[in-house]
């Protein structure tokens, strides 16, 4: 016993040792390639500090470069410029470009934002195949969007806004089955829209804002994931847009919509924003909208909205801007808009019964809304004879109907039964993305679908909000596993009836997410028996930036329990003694410096004292063997200091004291003096566990 551990030790200091001194070197060829990406681009300030030295995977990022590695390639490069960045010289070849930036093909991330590009882009991008987000935003691009993106099948988010796109949206774009945002804005695109932008199952964000496009808009009703639609300063219209009713942010101003709007507008119930102003938007205005519990903005300005307001009418707390401008409206304004000092309410240009706001005659806006009425009817095909006298029939028959209705209602009410009106219940769901100008600058990482693991496990991927709303039914509190130092902790149960465990980290908006994607790239790739091993994750966006407000990582659920809750007695009576103990400690210890230990720490609080990353799998690897010899968890900060001033006390003491530190399953062992691969050895506590009965133990990325 006592020289196979020895022998163990000796090789696994070994291996430290060389891992230690070991850091991520880039390919030449890429680091050449980055070189003259610099040269291409005329040597702009931001990219001042590369030179021939520089290590590029281990430079520092900023707002404007950062250079992101994995295993010797490059897979994540955003270069960003200052607002208003003139054209390159006339010498520069976008197509010698990005033959350049074909050199770096494990590229999965791209922003090159306000750079100065120009020209048509060239359609030889697509192979990089790679690509997940696609950010070329504030360039001087032209001619059509290229056919060869649609070869781009992990596409996620594409951003071309503020270039010189021009023609229509192709119709290969519905191909695209991962998309979730598409981003369009400011362009000279036209035409209208393809119908295939209904089979995008995916998309979260549609932006095309700020073009020449025409018509009705296709029907995106089936787009159950769409949350923002901007078609801003368009020609959209005449009718309003079928759309689902998950949506947080539409925006349809300076369109041609000039019809009423749909009942099912008033069942918004998670949108936040919505802008209908200069339109010609006829018929009553809803004013349930004022009190859509999440709505914050609410514009209208400008149509021919008619109705009368009443001053006791309700308004959603969060409710901050309103604009009834120039409208048909009629009546008081509603007190809870003219109250508070959060609220900011514009009425201007109707002909309500209000004086500190410039108003008409109620006059006028009857009339006019008679005129509209009666041009609305002209539009319409006038009705054959038959219809008419078909209309006057069904006249006849409904008022007989209504008749028998309310005699019914009569009948009920005075024979003691009551009629309740149905409720509507409000439903408040979390938004899980925002507006995509941030996110497409700073191209947040969403990794790719991986290659099939070890031990049979399915492949990585990243999971939807709503697979994983799915999965603990709207993170119900009967899903509730725990809440741990970094985040809530549940059970899910997925669709083909397999269970899992979602961890959710909450982000500050401060905090970037480049640190989390390389450790979620490397947990990712690890299929070990002694490790947890991770699914997959999912983002979930702030609305008003598009920064990550939570990461969800999805690991296996390991009904057994994990090495800690077995070391630390939380599997009742059963405890496992020091030969499991020694040997899950070797088998881990020998995939230190692949980040296997430090995914068995999950608690960056703790290793946030070793800032080098080739130390913090060290670090955690120690930590596990504290673990294991004293037999408690160490969860915070505090309990590493004070098991660090025990040990420190014990050095100078005597071996009782230093023993005292140690498990007394440990301190059993250690004085049986057991054959370690005997099959009858005793469980330290309670009843004998034998090899064969002895779980599986899993170093757990999951739990602290």
């Amino acid at each position: 016993m006592a020289e196979a551990f020895r022998y163990s030790a000796i090789l696994l200091c070994v291996v430290l040792v060389l891992l230690i001194g070991c850091s991520e070197q880039l390919q030449s060829s890429q680091g050449e390639t980055l070189l003259r990406i610099q040269r291409l681009l005329n040597y702009p300030s931001s990219l001042s500090s590369w030179n021939s030295s520089i290590d590029f995977c281990n430079s520092e990022p900023n707002a404007s470069v950062t250079v992101v590695c994995y295993e010797k390639s490059i897979t994540q490069l955003h270069i960003v410029g200052n607002k208003g960045t003139p054209r390159l010289p006339g010498d520069f070849s976008i197509d010698s470009f990005v033959t350049t930036l074909v050199g770096l093909p494990s590229l999965k991330v791209l922003t090159l934002v306000a750079l100065g590009l120009w020209g048509p882009l060239p359609g030889k991008i697509a192979r990089l195949s790679s690509l997940e987000i696609l950010n070329v935003s504030s360039n001087f691009l032209y001619e059509a969007i290229p056919r060869e993106l649609s070869s781009l099948s992990s596409i996620q988010s594409l951003g071309l806004d503020d270039n010189m796109f021009a023609g229509e949206v192709p119709n290969w774009i519905g191909s695209l089955q991962v998309l979730s945002v598409l981003s369009l804005r400011k362009n000279m695109l036209n035409g209208s829209l393809p119908d295939s932008l209904s089979n995008l199952e995916n998309l979260r964000v549609l932006a095309l804002s700020h073009n020449y496009f025409q018509g009705e808009v296709p029907d995106l009703g089936s787009l159950r994931n769409l949350q923002v639609l901007d078609l801003e300063d368009n020609a959209f219209g005449p009718q309003f847009p079928k759309l689902g009713n998950k949506l947080v942010s539409l925006v349809l101003s300076k369109n041609k919509f000039r019809d009423g709007l749909p009942a099912g507008v008033t069942s918004y119930y998670q949108l936040q924003r919505l802008d209908l102003s200069n339109n010609t938007f006829v018929g009553p205005f809803p004013q349930s909208l004022l009190s859509l519990p999440s709505v914050t903005y609410l514009n209208i300005a400008h149509n021919k909205f008619t109705g009368m307001l009443s001053e006791n009418q309700s308004c959603s707390a969060d409710l901050e801007f309103v604009d009834l401008s120039s409208n048909l409206l009629t009546g008081r304004m509603p007190n809870c808009l003219l109250q508070g000092s959060k609220k900011k309410a514009l009425y201007a240009g109707n002909c309500l019964d209000t004086g500190d706001q410039n108003q008409h005659p109620i006059s006028i806006c009857r009339n006019e809304a008679l005129a509209v009425g009666i041009l609305s009817q002209q539009k319409k095909r006038k009705p054959s004879t038959t219809i008419i006298a078909i209309s006057v029939v069904g006249g006849i028959v409904g008022g007989i109907a209504l008749v028998g209705l309310i005699y019914l209602a009569v009948i009920k009410v005075k024979s003691g039964k009551t009629i309740q009106k149905s409720t509507t219940r409000v439903i408040a769901e979390n938004a899980s993305i925002g507006y995509p100008s941030k996110l497409l600058s700073d191209a947040r990482y969403i990794s790719q679908t991986m290659k099939l693991g070890a031990l049979g496990l399915p492949a990585y991927r990243t999971f939807s909000l709503e697979e994983l709303e799915e999965a603990t039914n709207n993170f119900n509190t009967s899903a509730f596993m725990g809440d741990r130092s970094q985040g809530k902790i549940y059970r899910g149960r997925l669709k083909d009836g397999s269970f899992v465990v979602i961890r959710c980290l909450k982000m500050k908006r401060s905090h970037g997410t480049h640190n989390f994607m390389q450790h979620i790239e490397l947990i990712s790739k690890l299929r070990h028996r002694h490790l947890v091993s991770a699914l997959g994750h999912g983002f979930e966006y702030y609305l008003d930036d598009s920064s990550v407000s939570r990461i969800f990582l999805v690991f296996e659920y390991v009904p057994s329990g994990t090495l800690r809750s077995w070391i630390s007695g939380g599997h009742a009576r059963q405890k496992i003694h020091w030969t499991h103990r020694i040997a899950a400690a070797i088998e881990n210890g020998g995939m230190v410096g692949h980040g296997a230990s430090s995914g068995a720490s999950k608690d960056p609080s703790l290793s946030a004292r070793k800032n080098q990353d080739e130390k913090v799998d060290v670090y955690d690897f120690g930590l596990i063997l504290l673990e294991i010899l004293v037999g408690r968890s160490l969860t915070s900060g505090n309990d590493v200091d004070a098991l660090q001033d025990q040990l420190q006390a014990s050095i100078s003491s005597d071996d009782a004291a230093r023993r005292s530190l140690v498990d007394p399953a440990v301190r059993r062992f250690a004085a049986q003096v057991q054959d370690p691969w005997r099959g009858d050895s005793q469980s330290s506590e309670g009843s004998p566990v034998t090899p064969t009965q002895q779980p599986q133990l899993h170093i757990t990325m999951h739990k602290q």
